[in-house]
């Protein structure tokens, strides 16, 4: 028996067909000969050039700002008032802190319409009205900054009488919104329906359904676009211009932060020392920029993160 059986695989594996029969390996050799190698080789060559021609100008800027900004970075600059025209030293933490006031309002009013709004596309049947507010929020992600700024000076800036960092707030808060609905929607949609069916089996209602378990599982989604959002408006200059305007001094004010008054920040700084004839204050404000592109990099990197967790429609 062990004879027979060793000459029934000895036989099937003679009759098994060589994958690899007929075929001429030095056909698949590279040449620069063929013409498809040579069509090829350009290509990729074409496509490392330009690739390395397109990250020049972005290497240079930041080899610009670490070498002109870094050596003005200290701790007294990131701590210290504004100086005035001839004065030395001084630094720019009023407008540090104005920044991340004026962007953490942002936040706090573009956030629950941001995601609010989303909920209701992403469970919302098609109709007209969920199609214009979709359009709308498209339209809006390439709305001119300054018209936000124009829209915010009309609304807050003139009915409350002077410039504030509520005003700033709330033009960065019409920047942001559209980028939170168009995210926030698609982390929505992209959660596992038997998720959502398996809630709904369980007896959960529509409302507990979305906020136990369609919210919770799309937040990393969510907050990518949030911090996507304030990477934008962090280093918006126009719409502060027409609203917060700017300060030389702290935004407290009998130990508290006074909202309703002209506010710094770094973008509006930058834009003003960089135009002064003042060495001391053209260092500034390329060590502001510097700042304030870390900061922005600090958004971005936290939003990719957050965005390596989301979970994938299977």
């Amino acid at each position: 028996m062990p004879n027979n059986t060793q000459t029934a695989n000895a036989e099937r594996e003679s009759d098994a067909v060589d994958p690899f029969a007929g075929l001429d390996f030095g056909q698949l050799e590279r040449s620069l000969r063929r013409p498809r190698t040579l069509i090829d080789f350009f290509l990729s060559g074409m496509v490392a050039l330009m690739t390395i021609l397109a990250l020049i100008p972005l290497f240079s800027v930041l080899w610009k700002l670490i070498a002109r900004g870094g050596s003005k970075l200290s701790a007294t600059a990131l701590t210290t008032l504004p100086p005035a025209p001839l004065e030395q030293g001084g630094g720019f933490g009023n407008a540090i802190i104005g920044t991340l006031i004026i962007v953490g309002i942002a936040v706090a009013i573009s956030v629950p319409v941001g995601v609010l709004t989303a909920i209701y596309l992403a469970q919302s049947k098609q109709s007209r009205f969920a199609d214009g507010v979709r359009f709308s929020a498209k339209v809006l992600t390439g709305f001119p900054s300054i018209l936000a700024g124009v829209f915010a000076y009309g609304a807050i800036v003139m009915t409350t009488g002077g410039f504030s960092a509520l005003a700033g707030s709330v033009a960065l808060a019409v920047l942001m919104i559209p980028t939170i609905i168009l995210t926030a929607e698609d982390a929505i949609r992209m959660v596992p329906s038997r998720m959502k069916e398996a809630a709904i089996g369980m007896g959960a209602t529509q409302t507990q359904t979305v906020w136990m378990v369609l919210l919770p599982t799309a937040i990393p989604g969510i907050l990518t676009g949030v911090m996507l959002a304030v990477a934008r408006a962090a280093g918006e200059t126009a719409p502060l211009i027409f609203t917060a305007l700017f300060s030389n001094y702290w935004l407290w004010s009998n130990g508290r932060a006074d909202l309703m008054q002209p506010t710094a920040s770094l973008a509006v700084l930058i834009y003003n020392f960089a135009g002064m004839p003042f060495q001391n204050q053209v260092d500034l404000a390329w060590a502001a920029a510097l700042v304030l592109v870390l900061l922005v990099l600090t958004a971005n990197l936290i939003g990719q993160s957050l965005s390596s967790r989301q979970i994938q429609q299977p």
